[in-house]
């Protein structure tokens, strides 16, 4: 199921009010698996916030980092299966750790249970100004020294990395992987020289790119994005095939009750169709986008396969 900057479906009201005994009940713990401050965590915060509203019931954040998002993910996997604990799951943790990690420590696609799909973040992939001028003039440079050239990303395993892996395998160019804790560093070193290329989400770039400091080649997503309506897709300028776009996916620990997780799938869509929440999750870098939990599951499968292929034509590994 490929990404599409579209809603999915409309979200569906409550099927009933909660009684005071069910608003009365403990808190639902909502697991980021990432620091506090990222765009996933604003996302996930906002989300909370009008989910909190709409149950009658407080929706708590907790980060629980580390690991490339296995920690907590783990977490919620080893839950209770009672829908009081979500996750806020990510492309790595749920598309692509379970390929790259030799011991994960559990199964997302059979230790978590999908609930609806968060967001969408295209990326656009950025150069240090005095290394091209176009993605052909990078691509030839690339071509004319194999490996003597490097990338950064936000980690090993990280959409920024992998997302870079499959651009590099369509594109037939050898650059070299330099991973980082955050994108803020790597960002750092783009601007620096020391570092060529970077895959990156795409409002973390605007004002670098404006005032000249990086170079913005190409945009990852399906279709220009809005921030950067200047800047060609990789299909518009012949990469189709390396079309890639991170997202966020709320995720409940395997085995919860159904009626539970529908009701947390109402919620969530609900709250992602409140226009003050659309409007901040979009000033923070993400279109917040919904899903039934049938889609979400097809939609998770696919990129599973996707970023499966991508990490063993490339060879990722993590000890």
């Amino acid at each position: 199921m490929p990404l599409a900057r579209r809603a999915l479906l409309a979200a569906p009201a409550l099927s009933a009010p909660l009684s005071p005994a069910q608003a009365q009940s403990r808190p639902i713990r909502f697991i980021v698996p990432f620091v506090a401050g990222g765009s996933t965590d604003v996302a996930s915060r906002l989300i909370a916030e009008r989910m909190s509203e709409i149950l009658g019931q407080p929706v708590i954040v907790e980060n629980r980092g580390g690991s490339g998002g296995n920690i907590g993910g783990e977490m919620v996997a080893r839950a209770t299966p009672d829908g009081q604990t979500i996750l806020m799951g990510v492309t790595g943790l749920l598309s692509t750790n379970a390929h790259i990690y030799r011991n994960m420590g559990f199964d997302p696609a059979r230790e978590l249970a999908p609930v609806s799909l968060a967001y969408t973040s295209d990326m656009v992939i950025v150069v240090h100004p005095a290394v091209a001028r176009d993605l052909a003039g990078f691509i030839a440079r690339a071509k004319a020294a194999p490996g003597a050239m490097s990338f950064g990303s936000s980690g090993h395993g990280a959409s920024t990395h992998t997302a870079a892996e499959l651009f590099k395998l369509a594109a037939g160019i050898d650059v070299v992987h330099v991973p980082y804790r955050g994108s803020g560093a790597a960002m750092n070193d783009l601007i620096a020289g020391n570092i060529q290329m970077m895959l990156v989400q795409i409002a973390a770039t605007v004002g670098a790119i404006r005032d000249g400091r990086i170079r913005a080649l190409a945009a990852t997503g399906p279709a220009r994005h809005a921030l950067l309506p200047e800047v060609p897709t990789l299909a518009e300028q012949g990469y189709p095939q390396a079309t890639a776009t991170s997202w966020g996916a709320v995720m409940v620990t395997a085995g919860s009750p159904q009626p539970a997780v529908l009701q947390l799938n109402a919620a969530v869509r609900e709250a992602l169709a409140t226009p003050l929440v659309s409007s901040r999750m979009a000033a923070a870098g993400v279109d917040g986008q919904s899903s039934s939990i049938e889609e979400l599951a097809g939609f998770l499968r696919a990129e599973s396969d996707k970023w499966g292929r991508v990490v063993r034509e490339a060879r990722i590994t993590v000890d």
